[in-house]
């Protein structure tokens, strides 16, 4: 019989824990924007709940989301959205404190959307991951969210954090088990990488390069491990 109930609460609590997160406010923000939102994309080919990938580049201000096309492997560019504002410079965050925005390579899941959120909506990144903690670098709560303020964060206009956080969330609800959020410090193309080629960060961005270039010519996320302190990628 114990054993019985305890089967059961398992249950109720890994299925509670794959539902998505809801507030009042984001309730309100579905009503006055999802079916506009649906929409928009119907229009332009996509469907509403398919797979999104964003992507973020510091020095341009400017965080990308793409949509993979029906029936398809392949994404492409819906939107590209100024950030607000972002606190820190160019190249990674070390330690809780610094007020660094984080590069890299994360994952966003259910888990880590919140519709409660001091800064409108957001959601976390997963600050530190596999390779952040390889290497000894602390920090958390690091998001992209709303409210255009930062503190190691990127901040984004709540309208556009709206029309992010639903798509993302309309993702994760249709099947989607966590969107890649890739975040640069500039585009890694061969004129900014000469650019910067003095720059103490060179070597991590040569790593982050990699990744970058796969998505540029496939238009597919890779696969991102972690392999001796580095970035590996599997197309």
């Amino acid at each position: 019989m114990l054993k019985n109930l305890l089967i059961l609460l398992l249950c109720f609590l890994v299925t509670a824990c794959a539902q998505l997160p809801t507030s009042e406010r984001l309730e309100n923000v579905r009503a006055e924007r999802e079916q506009e939102i649906a929409l928009t994309l119907a229009d332009q080919g996509y469907v509403y709940g398919s797979p999104v990938f964003v992507r973020g580049f510091k020095d341009e201000g400017v965080i990308e989301l793409w949509i993979q096309k029906p029936e398809q492997k392949t994404f492409a560019l819906y939107k590209t959205y100024p950030i607000c504002t972002f606190s820190g410079d160019l190249g990674p965050k070390l330690a809780e404190g610094d007020e660094q925005a984080p590069e890299g390579f994360y994952r966003v899941g259910k888990g880590q959307m919140n519709p409660w959120s001091r800064e409108h909506l957001s959601f976390n990144l997963g600050f530190p991951n596999e390779y952040d903690e390889s290497l000894g670098r602390t920090g958390s709560n690091l998001m992209i969210h709303g409210g255009c303020a930062s503190v190691g964060c990127y901040a984004m206009t709540d309208e556009a954090m709206e029309e992010i956080y639903l798509l993302v969330e309309a993702a994760l609800r249709e099947g989607q088990k966590t969107v890649p959020v890739h975040l640069f410090p500039f585009r890694l193309n061969a004129r900014n990488m000469a650019y910067y080629q003095n720059h103490e960060w060179m070597p991590f961005w040569e790593n982050l390069k990699q990744g970058y270039d796969i998505f540029e010519l496939s238009h597919i996320p890779p696969n991102v491990d972690v392999r001796k302190w580095e970035y590996a990628f599997r197309k």
